[in-house]
């Protein structure tokens, strides 16, 4: 959950994506099978489409990418923000392709190359589970399977989804993300705000009440403190090119919306959102992933596993909010090492 980086970005060169790794493709789903696009009408334009969507609030469009061809296991992304795009996490097709999965990137309403409606009554959160349930059925997906995978907002989202929807679902991953609003604005008060400087602190608290965020001084801060350290950690100018430009094209109305403008710390429309005591109705195998130096707390996401039924806790000691990249070794291992269980 990380605001855009406009402004910033202007001055910083783009990255090329970081070097694959991944394993070898799996056994049952020989490269021969895994690229046959028989079967998928999207075939021609690459495998993306517009799926529409229909809203109380008219019809719209969101861009879907599907890669890859495994009838037993098709998993669909959502990515965080809220209205980041999915560009930021192009590192699982470092991962995902070597393990057979058949996956969909996809741009939520507002976001990426998806519509964007300007109408503030449409960014709920049970309107957003709506559209993924209709994604899901655009996709042909079923609950013999289908996966969804959530990171950081997306988290919230897959949680959601899977507690309205569950009948449909195969397997889930909660990437980067706890269960509870408060519970991680009491972490970034007790952990992550104490690492700054006072005096910073104090003048990010302060640009930040006074609606100035756009103060070169605050990314001055936050950028080498917060972001390099708990975010992605490499210097910004190393960034994959797909992370700087979600950030880039990020719709930051919405973010702020349902955000906040904080960056240490969450309100907007979320800021009451808990669903740690429902994880227990949430039956389905999940994996949960959390990150030594991720803004959300590491154990409370342990804590989270326990508490699914059938829950599963993948630890990346060397990675942040974006482990997926600065620990992508234990991050793919993880990773596919759960969802070939559901091949």
């Amino acid at each position: 959950m990380i605001r855009n980086f406009y402004r910033a970005l202007l001055a910083i060169s783009f990255a090329s994506l970081l070097s694959a790794c991944g394993s070898e493709p799996a056994a049952q789903h020989e490269a021969s099978n895994y690229f046959d696009n028989s079967s998928h009408p999207d075939a021609w334009a690459g495998g993306v489409r517009m799926v529409p969507i229909r809203t109380q609030k008219g019809d719209f469009n969101v861009w879907v990418k599907r890669v890859g061809n495994n009838p037993d296991l098709k998993l669909l992304i959502l990515h965080g923000g809220p209205a980041m795009g999915h560009d930021y996490l192009d590192g699982l097709g470092s991962i995902l392709p070597g393990a057979g999965v058949e996956y969909y990137m996809y741009d939520q309403l507002g976001a990426g190359l998806s519509d964007r409606p300007d109408d503030d009554d449409l960014w709920t959160i049970d309107r957003y589970v709506d559209e993924v349930e209709q994604v899901r059925t655009a996709i042909g997906a079923t609950k013999d399977n289908f996966c969804l995978y959530g990171q950081s907002w997306g988290g919230i989202l897959a949680i959601e989804y899977a507690l309205q929807h569950q009948a449909e679902l195969k397997c889930l991953i909660i990437s980067n993300m706890m269960a509870s609003i408060p519970a991680y604005n009491e972490y970034a008060d007790r952990v992550l705000k104490p690492q700054l400087k006072p005096e910073d602190l104090k003048l990010v608290e302060q640009l930040e009440a006074e609606g100035k965020t756009d103060d070169p001084r605050y990314l001055g801060i936050l950028i080498p403190e917060f972001y390099e350290k708990h975010f992605l950690r490499r210097p910004m100018d190393q960034w994959p090119f797909g992370v700087l430009h979600s950030f880039d094209i990020a719709n930051e109305h919405v973010y702020t919306l349902m955000q906040g403008p904080s960056e240490l710390g969450a309100s907007g429309r979320l800021a009451n959102w808990d669903r740690f005591d429902d994880l227990k109705q949430i039956t389905v195998p999940t994996l949960v992933i959390g990150a030594k130096y991720d803004t959300m707390e590491p154990a409370y996401m342990e804590k989270m596993s326990k508490e699914l039924p059938k829950g599963e806790y993948a630890f990346m000691p060397e990675g942040s909010h974006l482990a997926l990249y600065d620990d992508q070794q234990n991050y793919a291992k993880a990773l596919t090492d759960f969802l070939k269980k559901f091949d």
